[in-house]
């Protein structure tokens, strides 16, 4: 499995850290707290996101809802397989909007997983 890239962690994030399934809408208004994105920029990312099995939609109205088909923890693994080819301090340092909490415990994931 491929890590994700920077903007789809955040995409992920704000479907994570919602109570239920989102819009595209949703997660621009979101994003666009931290930095402006534009509405197809969103699409682009969570069609992607779509095709690699992180999301999944569903039909309302006229728009789509989006749910995550795989966990906060599917990340964790997944950069854990990064972190054997690389150093665990720019994938922590990548890390969205994290606290420093946060932080310390995703690099004390990481190297519980390059040991194990």
């Amino acid at each position: 499995m491929r890590p994700l890239g920077e903007l789809e962690a955040e995409v992920m994030n704000v479907v994570w850290h919602r109570a239920g399934p989102v819009t595209a809408q949703d997660l621009t208004d979101a994003l666009n707290e931290r930095r402006p994105l534009a509405y197809t920029t969103v699409m682009t990312v969570v069609d992607r996101l779509r095709a690699k099995g992180w999301l999944t939609r569903e039909k309302a109205g006229r728009a789509f809802r989006y749910t995550a088909a795989r966990s906060g923890r599917a990340r964790v693994q997944s950069v854990g397989a990064v972190k054997r080819r690389t150093s665990v301090t720019p994938l922590t340092l990548r890390a969205p909007q994290t606290s420093p909490g946060a932080t310390c415990g995703l690099r004390a994931c990481l190297c519980a997983l390059s040991r194990g």
